[in-house]
Parts: structure tokens; C-alpha cells; sequence
């Protein structure tokens, strides 16, 4: 499948690209080059492949997002009260950063 200059000219000002004659020539070919690729790839037959959604069968690492040191709610008010500035349930500190 063709790409025609103007398709290319297209293409380049969405992607806010300065193209110069040169350079429109080889991604015009560029991508006539790719497209073609996809059509031979889209002949494939392909209704007997299985889907396959991870090809080294490793596991996740990730552990649960578990906590078992559950802190009452109660001590974490006490705590705030006692906080020299709040506002709301938030200790209220000074900002680290400058505007």
C-alpha cells in the first residue's frame, strides 16, 4: 500500500514535524514498507493458534498488599490531637517546598 506525499505531509504536521523533501521521500516508502508487511501478516491463518498472554511462565512476585500491624483508629486521633497544627484528620506540617 502506497503512501502518498500528501498522506505523509498529513501525518507530519499532527505530529508537529518539520519534513524536509529528503526526508518525506523515505518515510513515505518507510511506511508504504510497513503496511505492506501488515497486509502479508493479516494472510496469515491463524483460527488454530492459542492465545497466549505469557511466554516464560514466571509468576508474579508481588505479595498481596497485606498489612498484619493494623493500627486502631483511636490511637491514630490521639496522636493527631496532640499534634502542635491540624486541619481535619492531618497533621498540619510546614511546606518543604518553595513556590
Amino acid at each position: 500500500m502506497a503512501i502518498t506525499l500528501k498522506e505523509i505531509e498529513y501525518i507530519a504536521k499532527l505530529a508537529r514535524l518539520g519534513l524536509n523533501e529528503k526526508e518525506k521521500d523515505e518515510y513515505s516508502k518507510e511506511l508504504s514498507d510497513i503496511l505492506d508487511y501488515m497486509d502479508k501478516l493479516n494472510e496469515a491463518d491463524i483460527k488454530n493458534v492459542e492465545l497466549m498472554v505469557q511466554v516464560t511462565g514466571l509468576k508474579s512476585i508481588f505479595r498481596n498488599d497485606e498489612n498484619p500491624h493494623k493500627i486502631d483508629p483511636e490511637k491514630i486521633r490521639k496522636i493527631i490531637g496532640r499534634a502542635p497544627e491540624k486541619e481535619s484528620n492531618f497533621v498540619k506540617t510546614k511546606p518543604i517546598l518553595e513556590k
